[in-house]
């Protein structure tokens, strides 16, 4: 057994591995699947949410896979050698409800008569939040492969093994003499985490237990914890099966903190734009236009688009995360953690949403570090009476990525002192109308669908955006369809070469580690035996 050295523990990660096998641009999955007959794998989803405090870590994730249940399985590499109490599966809804509430959002405001009487916001403000409420016997050593077998046991529809092993090439062998296909290429990327003394956490699933919900394998969620160090996120062994630019948004949940990486440049994505009418119905194109912008301008950035306390938020697409959440992600395993040196309430949660893209020549896993607050993206306005724009250092954290649509008072204004500006809700001739669909706030989810290529930014926007050197109203086109930003760039500032192939993975995540902890999501071989043969899913 090996034993894993201190500092290159590995807490928590993600590893995409991204394959399009759709005609049109679809959310592509984060790892891999293959069939032993040849059929392709489809997953439409993956979703991680990590929850870090002190040393430990909680990793909950969602597959939303499509396939026979028999060429399902999960590889993970691990800090420790885990236990049937570290694992459980979970209900899906959590994970929407995560995705939601950090996603960036539409607004719609009408301006209200610049005659009436003003409002005592005093009055007004809310009350504070409050708690709402498989493969031999442990420690049998594969013949010739130099991987041992640390664990086993069920968890729901799951079997799971934990493995140990001395090097990369006996891991590989003994995957596929298990009847796992891996990756051509894929030995060399497993080599520096099996050199790191990481356990490989590996989850079969039992054919006689999953469900099927619309004639497709219904997997429940699994969640994990464990204790490290590091707080980091490889991506390195995603790139076995990539072909071309993946993007990767990662969602941490943290008592009062939130954060950002500490080896490669950090951005933030423009927000509180005025936008028009057109980007009602086109907000997921606009807003991947206006991120492929940002990292154009900033080249191998990792963006932020939210930063705020978790159990609010203003405005909200969605319902607003509780307590009951907070301990299906795993609160109920973060007390007592090691390195948090006081109790925390569930209003002291902060989600941190990260996105990034980037391309198979990166060679750098993410790093994380603690970050100071910051707040933007509010109806929020200055002494000059200008609404705050871009981000700002705070001892708070209430940033978001927001974008209104503000329809200018049209009725008569007959008063001395008429008040401007004043937003709100719709007027009662608009709100009365049929086809009125109640405006409110739209969320921009499962971005990796989104169309590109073919929204004019400069044309959507009412004013210029400086940070991005954008003209409103300038005939500018975003990058052609298919074609990639730059992908995060080293730690020296080098970016690492573009693909030429794009792929999408949205993934919510979050991660921890040294040399890190990789989700690696591959498909097992159909088994040799009698009886019925697995078709995929059509």
């Amino acid at each position: 057994m090996t034993n894993m050295p201190g500092k290159a523990a590995m807490t928590a990660a993600v590893a995409l591995l991204a394959a399009a096998v759709m005609p049109q641009p679809a959310q592509a999955f984060c790892g891999f699947y293959v069939s032993g007959s040849g059929a392709e794998m489809f997953n439409d989803a993956t979703q991680v949410v990590l929850m870090r405090m002190g040393t430990r870590t909680v990793l909950s994730m969602q597959n939303d896979y499509k396939g026979p249940p028999e060429a399902f399985a999960l590889v993970v590499p691990v800090p420790v050698v885990l236990q049937e109490p570290d694992v459980k599966t979970l209900t899906k809804d959590v994970f929407g409800r995560v995705e939601q509430m950090g996603a960036p959002r539409l607004v719609e405001y009408w301006e209200q008569d610049p005659c009436a009487p003003e409002p005592d916001y005093s009055r007004m403000m809310p009350a504070s939040p409050t708690m709402s409420a498989a493969g031999g016997a442990p420690g049998a050593m594969a013949d010739g492969t130099g991987v041992t077998v640390e664990a086993q046991f069920t968890v729901g529809e799951y079997q799971i093994v934990i493995l140990s092993a001395k090097d990369s090439t006996g891991l590989d062998r003994w995957l596929r003499q298990e009847k796992y296909q891996i990756p051509a290429g894929a030995e060399p990327l497993l080599r520096p985490y099996v050199e790191a003394g990481l356990k490989f956490f590996v989850a079969k699933v039992d054919p006689q237990k999953v469900k099927f919900e619309d004639g497709r394998v219904a997997l429940s969620p699994l969640r994990f914890h464990y204790d490290s160090d590091e707080f980091t996120l490889p991506i390195r062994l995603g790139l076995a099966n990539s072909g071309g630019t993946q993007d990767l948004i990662v969602s941490i949940l943290a008592p009062g903190q939130r954060y950002e990486v500490a080896n490669y440049a950090n951005a933030t994505v423009p927000t509180n734009l005025d936008v028009k009418d057109e980007v009602r119905e086109r907000f997921g194109e606009f807003y991947a236009a206006l991120f492929d912008k940002t990292l154009e301008k900033n080249p191998g950035a990792v963006v932020t688009e939210y930063a705020w306390q978790a159990t609010t938020c203003d405005p909200c697409p969605g319902p607003q995360l509780g307590m009951q959440d907070f301990s299906t992600l795993g609160a109920d395993v973060l007390a007592g953690a090691k390195g948090q040196a006081q109790p925390y309430h569930s209003s002291d949660f902060v989600l941190t949403r990260l996105h990034a893209r980037y391309g198979k020549d990166v060679t750098n896993d993410l790093v994380f570090k603690a970050a100071a607050g910051i707040v933007g993206g509010r109806e929020s306005h200055g002494a000059d009476g200008k609404l705050e724009s871009g981000a700002a250092p705070s001892g708070m954290n209430n940033f978001q990525a927001r974008y209104a649509i503000r329809h200018q008072w049209l009725g008569p204004i007959q008063c001395a002192s008429p008040k401007r500006g004043r937003w709100g809700g719709p007027w009662p001739e608009v709100a009365q109308k049929p086809d009125f669909d109640g405006g409110g706030v739209k969320g921009a989810t499962k971005l990796a669908f989104a169309r590109r290529g073919a929204f004019q930014l400069a044309s959507a926007v009412r004013s210029d955006v400086p940070e991005l050197g954008l003209t409103a109203g300038a005939a500018a086109a975003t990058p052609a369809a298919g074609s990639a930003s730059a992908p995060p760039a080293t730690q020296s500032g080098a970016p690492a070469a573009a693909a030429k192939k794009k792929s999408g993975c949205g993934c919510a995540a979050a991660g921890a580690g040294d040399a890190g902890l990789a989700l690696v999501f591959l498909a097992l071989l159909r088994r040799r035996r009698t009886g019925r043969a697995a078709k995929p899913h059509q």
